[in-house]
Order: C-alpha cells, then sequence, then structure tokens
C-alpha cells in the first residue's frame, strides 16, 4: 500500500476516474485514487449512459455540451473507446412545459450548441409508431446518444495508470486528516497516506467525509429505478433516446432489441448507501410500461426482460458541487450531481484538473457550482435557481 501521495482522489466512479485522468494530463504526478470497491462499483455502473445537453443553465448546458464532444471523439482525446452510440435525443414537451422547453434551447443554441425546436412532422419521420399528439414542443439534439458507463470509467482509469495514476482498490477512506488548517492526509482501511492535496468525488459517502473535519455538504441519496424491455416491432428497431416531459419518464435504446426506461418519480430516500434494493419492484415496472406505452403505444406488447436500480445524491437546487474547501488548503470537493453525474464527467474532470492547478476553471465558468452557495444564494448572473427534481431534465 503507497503510504504518500501528493494528490489523494477518493472514488472511483467516471467522475474520480475523469478527474486522476485529467490531472496526470496536466502533469501532476504522485496521485493515487481510493476505491472502496472495484472500479464503477457505485452509482456509475448503474447509469443509464445518457449523454445528451437539454439544461436550463448556462453552467450544466455547458459542461454537457464540452462533454458531448468528448464522448464523441473519446480515442483521439482519451485513446481508449467508451462505446458512445450516435442515436440522437429528443424532448417531448407538453403545453405546461412548453415556454420553459423553448428557452432552455435559446439559452443552448446562445452557447452554441447543436439543438433545435422541430415540428411534429418532422419528428415523426425519427419516431415511427410514436404518439405525439399531446406534445406542444420537441427538440432534437442530433448529434446526442449513450455510451459504456462501466466502459468509460475503465478507459479512463487505464489511461491515468498509463500516465502515473496509481489506484488502490477494496480500500476505503475512513477520515481525513487536516492539521493547521492544511490537508495533510488520508486514513484508510490499509492505514495512513500522507498527501498534501484531496479531492472528494465518494458520491453518496462524500458527505460523511466531509462532516468529520466540519464541512456540511447539502446532499440527499435517492433509489431510482431502471427497466430494460424489449422492443416489439421493426419499425422501433432504429430509436432515438428521448426525454418525454409529459409522462415524466425517459427512455433509450439497448443493443438492437431493447429498451431502457427510468423517471416517473422524485425516488425513494436512502439513508445508509450500502443497503438498498438494486432491482425494480413490480410497482415500478409497471409504471414506467404505462408511461411508455402513452408515448410508444406498441410497446403495450413488449415483455419486461430486467432491470437495476441505482442512487442519486442531489443538492438542493440539482446542481453540483465543484469547489476548493474554503478555510482547509489542499481539499477539494466534486459531488451532488443529482443524477446527471455520468454525462458531465468529462469536463467536470477538466474543470477540477484547472481547478487544483491553476487555481480557478477556465473552460468553463464553475464558480455558480461553489459550495458557499447554499449560504449566500445563487449566482443571479449565471440563473441557477432552485428547482424541483421532477423539472430536471435527466
Amino acid at each position: 500500500m503507497i503510504s504518500t501521495a501528493s494528490t489523494v482522489i477518493i472514488g472511483g466512479g467516471v467522475m474520480g476516474c475523469s478527474i486522476a485522468y485529467n490531472l496526470a494530463s496536466r502533469g501532476v504526478t504522485g496521485i493515487l485514487l481510493l476505491e472502496q470497491d472495484v472500479l464503477g462499483a457505485g452509482a456509475t455502473g448503474r447509469s443509464t449512459a445518457l449523454v445528451h445537453t437539454h439544461y436550463s443553465t448556462q453552467v450544466l448546458a455547458g459542461m454537457a455540451w464540452h462533454s458531448l464532444q468528448v464522448f464523441r471523439d473519446f480515442s483521439e482525446i482519451v485513446g481508449s473507446r467508451c462505446g458512445f452510440t450516435e442515436t440522437g435525443h429528443l424532448v417531448f414537451a407538453g403545453r405546461k412545459d412548453h415556454d420553459q422547453t423553448r428557452a432552455r434551447v435559446a439559452l443552448q443554441q446562445e452557447a452554441g450548441i447543436e439543438t433545435t425546436i422541430i415540428d411534429q412532422q418532422e419528428a415523426g419521420a425519427l419516431t415511427l409508431g410514436f404518439d405525439l399528439d399531446d406534445c406542444a414542443a420537441i427538440v432534437h439534439e442530433p448529434l446526442s446518444g449513450y455510451a459504456d458507463a462501466s466502459g468509460t470509467t475503465l478507459a479512463y482509469a487505464t489511461r491515468a495508470r498509463y500516465l502515473g495514476v496509481k489506484t488502490a482498490l477494496r480500500t476505503s477512506a475512513t477520515e481525513l486528516e487536516i492539521t493547521g488548517g492544511k490537508v495533510t492526509g488520508v486514513l484508510s482501511s490499509q492505514g495512513r497516506i500522507s498527501a498534501e492535496r484531496v479531492i472528494v468525488a465518494a458520491g453518496a459517502w462524500s458527505s460523511g467525509l466531509l462532516e468529520q473535519c466540519g464541512v456540511s455538504l447539502p446532499l440527499t441519496v435517492s433509489r431510482h429505478e431502471v427497466a430494460a424491455f424489449t422492443r416489439p416491432s421493426a419499425s422501433i428497431s432504429s430509436l432515438p433516446g428521448a426525454t418525454d416531459l409529459v409522462n415524466q419518464t425517459y427512455f433509450r435504446p439497448e443493443g438492437t432489441d431493447l429498451l431502457l426506461a427510468g423517471g416517473g418519480g422524485p425516488g425513494e430516500p436512502v439513508e445508509d448507501p450500502l443497503v438498498y434494493g438494486h432491482r425494480p419492484t413490480q410497482k415500478s415496472i409497471e409504471s414506467v410500461w404505462i408511461r411508455l406505452a402513452n408515448r410508444i403505444p406498441m410497446m403495450e406488447q413488449t415483455e419486461y426482460k430486467n432491470g437495476f436500480a441505482g442512487l442519486y445524491t442531489s443538492t438542493p437546487d440539482r446542481h453540483p458541487i465543484i469547489d476548493q474547501i474554503n478555510g482547509i488548503e489542499g481539499l477539494f470537493v466534486c459531488a451532488g450531481f443529482s443524477g446527471h453525474g455520468f454525462k458531465l464527467a468529462p469536463a467536470a474532470g477538466v474543470t477540477m484538473a484547472e481547478l487544483v492547478v491553476d487555481g480557478q476553471a477556465s473552460t468553463i465558468d464553475i464558480s455558480p457550482l461553489r459550495l458557499s452557495r447554499f449560504a449566500t444564494g445563487p449566482n443571479s448572473k449565471a440563473g441557477l435557481l432552485s428547482e424541483s427534481e421532477d423539472d430536471i431534465v435527466i
């Protein structure tokens, strides 16, 4: 077990591995990544891995757009494959969400994102067999799609190791060591590690680690379910990913004959992230099935194949915290992605590396994601407003 590192990253999901790769790419040496299980065993491994850009704030839209471009050119940038599949992504909005949806698209277009409002005839050509009668606005992102969550994580980790990053698997961080207002190390299940920097990217476990040194993260953990159904007709063999605001669900193709779908509620609160049901309930399966059939009537003839449940670690405004902790030199946090983490991971890794190496992020202005916003209020210029979970587009 390594006893000394310049930088310890806690968390071996896609976020921690992206940070490790990006730091190493900037020339940082002596990096150690700690993971209590195996890489991608937490929320990452239970992600639908959707990749799209439909967000209502500049910071999230910018991060999503940057990340989409990384996913599309992942092999050239990182040197390994992430399994990105271009399907396009649609957003179906009813009258209630019409104005907000158009405002989102306008914000995204101003940022240079390739997205547009299309009419029902145009949408019909992309969605054979869909019922679009209740749609007041339909958004099309032609470049979006999905990736392989585990494959992306391992690709980042493999390249990071090539660049000198060390990993310690099945090694839990138990306590952060702070001396004189500075990070001096991490206590782990395998012993003490001396370090001058610590980055906490541990998802549902982040708040517990930081509470020990007097830092409060306003995070809640909830369980969300995803079901896989057969696609019963050749007419929906080519299927885009979609966010259906009318039916409060989202879905994407999986392989050549399945469809992954989730949504429909705020999720079940989880007290202990190690103890929760990993399979969807019958009630959840039936609820998602009904919502899908409302949009795709042929899905009434589908069969449920399998499913999974994973954890969202959320902040009150459903925006992540990416920040250096005030008052503790060398301590950083990257957590609270509220179900958006996978699609934002490339940008999160880049901006965290800039924050650590340069003192501030330059690729994207992440100042609205500072921890202090929960005490001082949101940055009005950035338009970061508190939203309910149902309002957020997954």
